[in-house]
């Protein structure tokens, strides 16, 4: 494997963790806000598009989150 694959993996992974925790926060954001019947039912659509751009400018993410914090 060479470091143009692994860094290739590490990105996958990070999306899928990424997308996986904005997903449900969104989703979860989104039952509390318009109710159980609307947020499971309507709630997953802007969820996942929250969660797919945010999964993929995680590195950002975490560049700006290092920067704030230290």
């Amino acid at each position: 494997m060479d470091s143009d694959e692994a860094l290739g993996c590490i990105y996958r992974v990070g999306f899928a963790i990424t997308w996986l925790l904005v997903f449900l926060c969104c989703w979860i954001y989104c039952i509390s806000t318009y109710g159980f019947l609307l947020g499971v039912g309507l709630g997953w659509l802007p969820s996942a598009i929250v969660a797919t751009i945010a999964a993929a400018l995680w590195p950002i993410l975490i560049i700006v989150g290092i920067k704030l914090f230290l």
